[in-house]
């Protein structure tokens, strides 16, 4: 009891009435007339219920001086990146919003405070990202910056590997994961001194690879940039968080977007590709994308930003984050099975080619 005490005390959290709830839970259990099975699963209900507890109240803590904290944030245009900039603008951070087109930087700036600043990104062109740097170093001063959200991604081309050509894989990788480490780079001096935070977005998918194509390959790759970037950057003080969110409904997994692109990809294969799908292939691929796409998207994009939130603000982030149901319950749980079982589960619900091996 008191080593649980200390431990309490020690991370600044009000420690009695934890102890308190903790005796008498532990007086309850001990007098449970049952049998051990029955005492053993109290005991483990009890230690799982007041270790979340204990996490809640230790990571509820936000950082003080918010206005001077600088967040630079990438593909603002739309989904999260753009909610994320709307959201720390209004708890006070000075947000810089990176976006792809005037579009998105003039609906930002007439949706936010004065606090807000928006700039133009390519994360394909190091001009561009270099540039940027420039601008934003000069922005901070000696400040330094607080955090930056490597949020900016793309989803198509995707499709089964035998139908794309290394250019797709290029295409896709040069936004995903080739952007995403050149822009942490280009501020890092910048983070290092504000001590500040590194928050990468990846995905379940970067856990385990259901579908083919380069969009797996790059939530992979950011993953690994993330963990051996967390690792160097912690004796700076930096920390390094990852957000791995399952399917949310944005244009990553608009189904219109991939339809089209899944279509175009069609049209240039050679005919021999295509005989060993079938003429009904893509019609089955659209359906399914249309029936179970749209249904698994969880339309609460605040689920995600509520996590970049606190990896941006909270005193005690989280190492990762994993928002959404189907991230926590199916896709997580399945990176961990055996690979044997994982490849049954996906492969029972694939659509087959004509040519199939039975």
């Amino acid at each position: 009891m008191s080593v649980i005490k200390l431990t309490l005390l020690h991370s600044g959290l009000p420690a009695t009435k934890f102890v308190q709830y903790f005796r008498r839970w532990w007086k309850c259990l001990l007098h449970v007339q049952g049998t051990y099975p029955t005492v053993m699963f109290l005991y483990l209900l009890g230690l799982v219920i007041f270790y979340y507890l204990y996490r809640w109240f230790r990571e509820i803590p936000r950082v003080p001086d918010r206005g001077n904290k600088y967040v630079y944030i990438t593909g603002c245009d739309s989904g999260f990146g753009n909610l994320l900039a709307r959201h720390l603008d209004q708890r006070g951070f000075s947000v810089i919003a990176s976006c792809f087109t005037e579009k998105g930087e003039e609906d930002l700036r007439k949706a936010c405070s004065d606090r807000l600043t928006t700039l133009h990104l390519d994360v394909r062109k190091n001009e561009s990202i270099d540039k940027a740097a420039a601008l934003i170093k000069d922005k901070v001063g000696s400040k330094g910056l607080w955090a930056v959200v490597n949020n900016a991604g793309v989803a198509t081309p995707s499709a089964n590997c035998d139908w794309l050509t290394i250019e797709d894989y290029k295409s896709m990788l040069d936004v995903n994961l080739i952007g995403v480490i050149a822009v942490t780079l280009s501020v890092l001096p910048l983070i290092k001194k504000a001590r500040g935070r590194v928050v990468n977005v990846a995905s379940v998918f970067g856990r385990i690879s259901p579908v083919g194509g380069p969009y797996t390959i790059s939530k992979y790759g950011v993953e690994a940039f993330n963990d051996s970037l967390r690792m160097n950057m912690a004796p700076f003080g930096v920390k390094v968080l990852c957000i791995e969110p399952g399917f949310f409904k944005t244009t990553v997994t608009d189904t219109v977007v991939l339809g089209n692109s899944v279509r175009h990809l069609w049209e240039k294969l050679p005919q021999e590709v295509r005989d060993d799908y079938g003429p009904d292939y893509l019609d089955k691929v659209d359906k399914m994308m249309k029936d179970k796409l749209v249904k698994m998207s969880d339309p609460d994009l605040m689920k995600v930003v509520s996590c970049m939130e606190h990896a941006v603000a909270a005193v005690r982030p989280r190492t990762r984050y994993s928002p959404g149901w189907d991230a926590k319950f199916f896709w997580l749980p399945l990176s961990y099975m055996p690979t044997v079982f994982a490849d049954w589960i996906l492969l029972k619900e694939a659509i087959l080619p004509a040519k199939a091996i039975n």
